[in-house]
């Protein structure tokens, strides 16, 4: 197995340079880290994890966060930061925060983070009084995703303006009895993007004088298995709306699922439009908002490699980041069937 002074002696330089290079932490000229980096490809040399700890006082090891992680968009999200991570030598150590129900998750302890990782990205999950004592008491680094976290860098979408764009596009098409999927509990722990494109629904259907259902308002557990549930309840009534705004694209394939079930055709009988742009949501034929999940991703481990003072990060100084969204219109939308008046 080659050694850190065989790659010094084949690149021709010295020792400490490789160490510098290969781990990005102090100023080497770009030729000089290419040709070192080269040199240990070929000599297939690996540096010892636990030497460059001791060297460095770094781990090279981000903390991710996430309240859930068999959701599309938590799943992206991981992949975008590992990916961005690893291109500047450092990876991801992954905290699961799901308990056993919906509306309670677990919490963020210092056997989880002390000694084992140098900084942290948290995934649409509101901290506690605790917890942030405990980011600080340990010294350690930021970056929120989705839900802000006070005085913290944060990388999100616009939740209020996703739903307003999305129920603003059934309103433009003609329909007045819109239901709503995607209400949470107060008690959840994820509460503040829910809670925000609920709001945006309200507040749009209150300024187009439209009347609401309080039964036509569904939580659903943010799943599509739940979503059809509860669809097929409300769609089993006589009484039933002529499109579903759903507060994430796989509530809305849910919805789709349970009007297909009952016979009812898309879009013609019943419109749907979601939030995200899911992987299946083109080949589904769904209107949605699309956010760029990857995006928010790249960006949130950008921002907490050049805290660490990565010196080989792409330069950027915003600690707040509102990537942009917008209207995809496919086949699940489009003006309401009005029978014709009878002779």
């Amino acid at each position: 197995m080659s050694t850190i002074t065989d790659v010094a002696r084949e690149a021709g330089v010295s020792v400490a340079t490789v160490s510098r290079a290969l781990r990005g932490l102090d100023r080497v000229s770009p030729t000089t880290r290419e040709r070192v980096l080269k040199v240990a490809t070929e000599l297939d040399y690996v540096a010892s994890p636990t030497a460059t700890s001791l060297a460095s006082g770094r781990n090279q090891v981000v903390g991710v966060v996430a309240p859930f992680l068999t959701r599309w968009f938590f799943a992206t999200l991981v992949s975008a930061i590992e990916k961005t991570l690893r291109q500047h030598g450092h990876h991801v150590l992954l905290f699961d925060l799901e308990d056993d129900s919906f509306d309670r998750r677990l919490p963020l302890s210092q056997n989880m983070l002390w000694k084992r990782v140098d900084g942290v990205i948290t995934l649409n999950l509101p901290m506690t009084e605790d917890e942030l004592t405990l980011i600080d008491r340990l010294g350690l680094p930021l970056v929120a995703i989705g839900t802000p976290v006070p005085d913290r860098p944060n990388v999100r979408i616009d939740d209020a303006l996703a739903m307003r764009v999305a129920t603003e596009h059934l309103v433009s098409l003609g329909h007045e009895r819109i239901a709503y999927v995607g209400a949470v509990p107060s008690n959840v722990a994820h509460i503040q993007t829910p809670q925000a494109r609920l709001d945006a629904f309200h507040d749009v259907m209150r300024e187009h004088g439209l009347a609401e259902h309080d039964q036509w308002i569904l939580g659903s557990d943010w799943t599509a298995d739940s979503a059809a549930a509860d669809t097929h309840t409300l769609l089993a009534s006589a009484d039933r709306p002529t499109a579903i705004a759903a507060a994430s694209d796989e509530m809305a394939i849910g919805a789709m699922a349970a009007a297909r079930a009952q016979g009812l055709r898309i879009p013609q009988d019943l419109s749907v439009v979601g939030i995200d742009d899911h992987a299946l949501s083109n080949v589904l034929g769904l209107t949605t908002v699309r956010q760029d999940v990857a995006a928010q991703g790249r960006e949130a481990a950008e921002i907490l490699l050049r805290s660490l003072g990565v010196d080989d990060v792409a330069d950027g100084t915003a600690t707040e980041v509102v990537v942009p969204t917008e209207l995809v219109v496919r086949r699940s939308t489009a003006a309401p069937h009005r029978p014709l008046p009878a002779d």
